[in-house]
């Protein structure tokens, strides 16, 4: 063969590989798209302050974020002038939500049973999550007769929902709410003033009153749930002073929040003790207006009882070891810049870390001072003892909409602890956060007020 064939040949026979090379690239790239399976991380459930409306979105992600938005089925339009959504809790395969009347108390209240549409299927050793229902309504209260709801606590994947003017509270179990559906029956005991609850292993229930002065002041009541009759306060105490805003129990304590530092009790199991009296517990004064300190709310991990008290420069997360005979308190002062405020704590088992975190949002919503989120890292050592606590970050958020207990950010988390969604009031934004490396992840206007965000399941797992 001549040179100039063979140089031919070898350009011809070049151009038939490279031809072949890219129809093999372009059929592996149709392949490849066609192979590509976007993954739900969680489905989230939030709150319009502006509408009144209960938005839900699965969160996916290929080699980008998505959020497919939807509506509950059977959400009730809610007249947005005379009513409100409040607070929005999970327990065992249920959302429990509250509905509140404003001034015009003939308008409906009560609450609405949930079913998520999403499920844990037992797979071997382990479980998936799937996501395969639109959300629902199962059951409904909604009436004038009954009075705001007030209080609503998950004690045991237990529904625990105080009332403002009936000084009743009602248990609801979620199995029985997503069997029975609207038929479904929920137990109703007498106790408290619609103020905080706290419920020890399902079978005592200290009731609180929020009421400032009086004889309600600072009252107590205890209740067995085992009385097949539930109409009876079994005893009452008072602590020594008024307005309680919180209340829990851990390792066998119930603890209060009242105006003047905290209480507890250690935990009455028969409801039958007599002449209790609270052990108070003092968080020091305010620096600026020599006020007692106080606090709004508990979380809790392990064995620790954990709260911030303070403003300005006396903010602090507190954290008490309630498994100790005499339980004190321990302070991680926060650095908070003036014109914020310190929220209260939501915790969280991450990738093997426990995080509580918390914003520092507006004082007042004019403000043009940076938002921001404190995360503290509880175990640094992973020795089980919290009270080496660190402030591992302060990260920037976007606004708030502040207008009292309303407008401030909330933060939610997936069931394995590896993404949180940060809710955005003021800018009608959502973010999502990965808790590996505390990065911003992805950004969604979803539009209006976004309140009271809740995450249900965890990332898909196909095999």
């Amino acid at each position: 063969m001549s040179l100039r064939c063979r140089s031919e040949f070898l350009n011809k026979l070049v151009q038939v590989t490279a031809t072949i090379a890219a129809g093999m690239c372009i059929q592996c790239s149709i392949a490849s798209a066609q192979t590509v399976r976007p993954t739900t991380i969680t489905r989230l459930f939030w709150q319009d302050r502006e509408t009144q409306k209960l938005s839900y979105a699965n969160l996916t992600t290929t080699n980008k974020w998505n959020l497919s938005r939807g509506w509950v089925k059977g959400f009730p339009a809610l007249d947005a002038a005379t009513q409100s959504v409040g607070t929005i809790n999970y327990a065992a395969g249920m959302l429990m939500v509250a509905v509140r009347h404003g001034e015009n108390a003939a308008s409906e209240s009560g609450w609405l049973a949930i079913e998520p549409g999403v499920f844990e299927e037992p797979h071997g050793s382990h479980k998936h999550w799937k996501y395969t229902r639109v959300p629902e309504v199962k059951s409904r209260q909604l009436n004038t007769q009954q009075g705001n709801p007030s209080a609503m606590s998950v004690y045991d994947d237990t529904f625990y929902l105080a009332s403002e003017i009936t000084h009743r509270f009602i248990q609801a179990r979620p199995q029985l709410l997503k069997a029975n559906g609207s038929g479904s029956t929920v137990r109703s005991f007498s106790g408290g003033g619609g103020g905080a609850l706290a419920v020890v292993g399902n079978s005592v229930c200290y009731a609180t009153w929020n009421d400032v002065t009086g004889e309600n002041a600072g009252r107590v009541d205890v209740v067995n749930l085992q009385n097949s009759s539930g109409d009876q306060i079994s005893y009452s105490f008072n602590l020594h002073s008024g307005s309680i805003q919180a209340a829990t129990t851990n390792s066998g304590k119930v603890f209060f929040a009242p105006a003047d530092g905290l209480c507890w009790v250690n935990a009455d199991m028969s409801a039958s003790q007599a002449g209790v009296t609270a052990t108070a517990v003092s968080l020091g004064q305010n620096a600026d207006t020599g006020e007692p300190l106080r606090t709004r709310s508990f979380a809790n991990q392990r064995n620790w009882v954990m709260f911030t008290t303070g403003s300005g420069i006396s903010s602090s997360f507190c954290l008490i070891n309630a498994a100790m005979p005499t339980p004190s308190v321990v302070k991680l002062p926060i650095p908070v810049a003036d014109g914020l405020q310190i929220t209260d704590p939501q915790v969280v088992l991450s990738l093997g870390k426990r995080y509580a975190f918390m914003f520092q949002d507006r004082i007042d919503a004019a403000s043009s001072v940076q938002e921001m989120l404190t995360v503290v890292e509880l175990d640094p050592n992973r020795d089980k003892d919290f009270s080496d606590a660190v402030v591992k970050q302060t990260i920037p958020v976007g606004a708030s909409k502040v207008d009292g207990l309303r407008g401030h950010h909330s933060i939610c988390f997936d069931a394995y602890g590896r993404h949180a969604v940060i809710t955005n009031p003021g800018d009608g934004v959502l973010t999502i956060l990965s808790l590996q490396n505390m990065k911003v992840q992805a950004k969604f206007q979803v539009g209006g007020v976004p309140e009271g965000t809740v995450a249900v399941g965890a990332p898909e797992h196909f095999h």
